[in-house]
């Protein structure tokens, strides 16, 4: 006689949020929503806590307000995800209402979102377009360094440092700069971390985390990536999307000049860290990186192929920090689209570039 298939749990994908590896998990159903692995329950998330993510269709993608900022749960089974949905009301389910009042309420909600979704994709970029290019570089440049204490107190504080390997990095940060036209003058940083990302923060400051460092096998995918993250300052897109998400308040104290406070700082700093950019965005900013390197007389193929390794291919995306970006085989076609050859020599020589691969060691 075969056991009776249990209906409270099934096969799940999970992203601890520390590490970007695939687990293989069971999910169960209990006073929470129960992870184990290999027998062993390792997180418990409270069904209250519980953030419906962007999915493949037919999939449910979970976050926990309670687990890490990058921590995943991805669930295929229709029956267990309903059973869930059940539990979850942060999922968006509701209770059962009367019959009179069930069209009412529907038509209201329908209104309701129509008019918030209309606010959202009309109203508020426009005002932050329109807005953004009169913030002065000094506000823009105070609000990266806001950040900038924040993406330490994330990542850890600890900056990778040697004498050969900043020169290296300072060398190829001011030629990509030079070539964007750009004049940030700001010294970029590589910070320890075991996840593999780069970012430049407004007004210039770019940060590479040690992981990512590891992961690139040549200076040109390195700049290629750097390359994209200056566009978004080139384009000042930090700031817009500051401006977008930040609301009436923030605005008021930024007109006003009156930012110092410390819950407009770290507002600043949470709202740029938890933003994701517009895929317009994206694609403006790899078209930035796209020039910058042909400029340089340098491939952007590599940065390309940089990201189809990291990211996998369409679908199989673990790493949340490209949630928002053009798929990565649609990347790499348009960049070796526009490659036009290598006529210049590298940014970095040999050892140059191994210096600044051996800075966290």
């Amino acid at each position: 006689m075969t056991d009776a298939p249990r209906f409270d749990e099934t096969k799940a994908v999970f992203f601890d949020g520390a590490t970007s590896r695939r687990r293989e998990v069971t999910a169960r159903l209990g006073d929470a929503l129960e992870i184990a692995e290999s027998g062993a329950v390792i997180a418990r998330w409270p069904y209250d806590s519980l953030r419906r993510l962007d999915g493949a269709a037919g999939s449910l993608r979970l976050h926990s307000a309670s687990a890490p900022e990058l921590a995943r749960l991805e669930l295929a089974d229709a029956a267990f995800i309903a059973r869930l949905e059940e539990r979850g009301r942060s999922l968006g389910v509701t209770g059962h209402t009367g019959r009179d009042g069930v069209g009412r309420i529907i038509l209201l909600s329908l209104a309701a979102a129509a008019s918030i979704m209309l606010t959202a994709i009309y109203g508020v970029p426009l005002v932050a377009s329109a807005l953004t290019p009169l913030v002065p570089a000094s506000a823009e440049r105070f609000v990266g360094d806001a950040v900038e204490n924040q993406v330490r107190a994330i990542f850890g504080t600890r900056t990778c440092s040697t004498r050969s390997g900043d020169a290296a990095f300072s060398k190829m940060v001011a030629a990509l700069e030079r070539q964007g036209k750009l004049a940030t003058e700001r010294a970029p940083s590589v910070l320890q971390s075991q996840i593999p990302n780069a970012f430049a923060l407004p007004g210039g400051k770019v940060f590479v985390l040690s992981s990512l460092l590891d992961k690139a096998e040549s200076p040109d995918e390195l700049a290629g990536v750097l390359a994209h993250e200056l566009g978004h300052v080139a384009h000042r897109d930090g700031m817009r999307m500051l401006i977008q998400t930040g609301g009436t308040s923030f605005l008021i104290g930024l007109l006003f000049g009156d930012i110092t406070g410390s819950g407009a700082v770290i507002f600043a700093a949470k709202a740029l860290l938890d933003a994701t950019y517009s895929r317009d965005a994206e694609f403006a900013a790899d078209g930035f990186a796209i020039d910058v390197m042909n400029g340089l007389g340098r491939s952007p193929k590599p940065m390309g192929e940089f990201l189809l390794r990291i990211t996998g291919k369409q679908g199989d995306t673990p790493l949340d920090m490209f949630a928002s970006h053009p798929f990565s085989e649609d990347r790499l076609a348009r960049m070796s689209a526009a490659d036009k050859g290598t006529s210049a020599p590298p940014l970095l020589d040999d050892a140059e570039w191994q210096a600044l691969k051996d800075i966290c060691k």
